[in-house]
Formats: structure tokens, C-alpha cells, sequence
């Protein structure tokens, strides 16, 4: 299997794990633990390094670039097809407590009931399994491009 496949497919597994575990666990719903979710940041930044850092030796930079956003293209799909799974099948409650945990942390900061329900329907058009995988697709996306940027000019073959 091509390198940049392999690293694809290692990409959506690794996030889709780690998005597995946290909802199979219920640390989305914890109200200090579930910024835990954000880990699939590094865990996306630390895939991306390590197979450009193997193909760095024979490629320049623009093809650095082109594999790590490769890579993230292939990941977000699988990403996408885990989310919308998640949130529309296995958990589908899912959207009801995060807002739930959502008014929670809101009230505890002191904000007023009005201010609580302006939050929450400002939200509201992204607490949908489409919009949030969609959302998830775009930023790894964006995260593989950016971190591609960067450690193309480091890793690449000079």
C-alpha cells in the first residue's frame, strides 16, 4: 500500500478511536475531561510529522506539502464517515448532552438565563451530526495543511 494511503487510513483510525473512546467512556459529557476530545490535534500533527519526515529524503517541499494535505484528505473521510456515524446511530442523544453540559458550564460561569439561550441557539445550526462531521473534515483539513506548511521546511530535501 502506498505510503500516503497507509498514513490516510492511520490518520482516520487514530482519530476515530480516540473519538470512539470518548464517547464509549462518556468524557464528552464531563465537565473538565471532555476537552480531552481536542487530542486529536496532535494525535493528527504526529502522524503527519512522522510519514513526511519518511518520504523528506527524496521529495522538495511543494510535494511535502501535497502528501501531508494527501494524507488529511484521505483522513477526513474516514473522520466524516465515524462522526455522522456516532452522532446519528450509536449516540444519538449525543448533541442533547452536549448542550445540557453546555448550560451547565455557562451558568456555573454566572451567565444570565437570557444570555444561556442566546448561546445555545447561536449553536444551534452546528449541533447536527452533518455540520459537526463536516466540521471535523474541514479541520483536519485545514490542521494537515497548516501543519504541512510548516514541517515541509523543516523535513524536506535540500
Amino acid at each position: 500500500m502506498h505510503p500516503t494511503i497507509r498514513a490516510g487510513f492511520l490518520l482516520g483510525a487514530a482519530v476515530a478511536g480516540w473519538t470512539l473512546i470518548m464517547a464509549k467512556s462518556g468524557l464528552y459529557k464531563h465537565p473538565t475531561l471532555f476537552y480531552l476530545f481536542w487530542l486529536v490535534i496532535p494525535i493528527q500533527i504526529g502522524i503527519l510529522i512522522a510519514f513526511l519526515r519518511k518520504s523528506a529524503p527524496t521529495t522538495g517541499y511543494g510535494r511535502q506539502v501535497w502528501t501531508g494535505v494527501s494524507i488529511s484528505l484521505l483522513g477526513s473521510m474516514l473522520i466524516f464517515a465515524n462522526s455522522y456515524y456516532l452522532t446519528s446511530v450509536l449516540y444519538p442523544q449525543y448533541f442533547q448532552e452536549v448542550e445540557a453540559l453546555g448550560r451547565q458550564l455557562m451558568a456555573a460561569k454566572g451567565l444570565s438565563a437570557e444570555e444561556i439561550e442566546t448561546a445555545v441557539r447561536a449553536q444551534a445550526h452546528m449541533q447536527t451530526p452533518m455540520a459537526s462531521a463536516m466540521a471535523g473534515a474541514i479541520g483536519t483539513v485545514v490542521t494537515g495543511f497548516l501543519t504541512s506548511l510548516v514541517a515541509a521546511v523543516r523535513l524536506r530535501k535540500k
